[in-house]
């Protein structure tokens, strides 16, 4: 898969749930080809903003869209990466705050 189409199938499946990309688009398709060396590289979408062990059953919570994407943009309005974000944090509405590490520490041990 491209970069191109990832892009399309994500934006509409994922604005089906009420996620939307970064309106800056070249950091949009940065992180997109992120997941794509990670999938290369361990067979699964790894989060690229974190390091992930390889160990698909060990990552499962930061395969893209990771389980902490929801609370971080309800909470701040955009995921830790900044991939994802809500309509408000795209439009300016709010305020564009660090999201901090919600992944507990132990699951960075490998």
């Amino acid at each position: 898969m491209d970069v191109q189409k990832l892009y399309h199938t994500l934006k509409e499946s994922q604005g089906k749930k009420g996620f939307y990309f970064n309106r800056d688009k070249e950091e949009v398709f940065e992180l997109l080809e992120a997941l794509l060396i990670n999938k290369d590289r361990y067979g699964y979408m790894a989060c690229p903003c974190r390091l992930a062990s390889g160990d698909k059953e060990k990552d499962k919570d930061i395969i893209c869209p990771c389980v902490y994407r929801a609370p971080d943009v309800e909470e701040f309005g955009s995921c830790y990466c900044n991939l994802y974000v809500s309509k408000a944090w795209n439009e300016g509405i709010i305020e564009h705050r660090y999201v901090p590490e919600r992944r507990p520490p132990e699951k960075f041990g490998f």
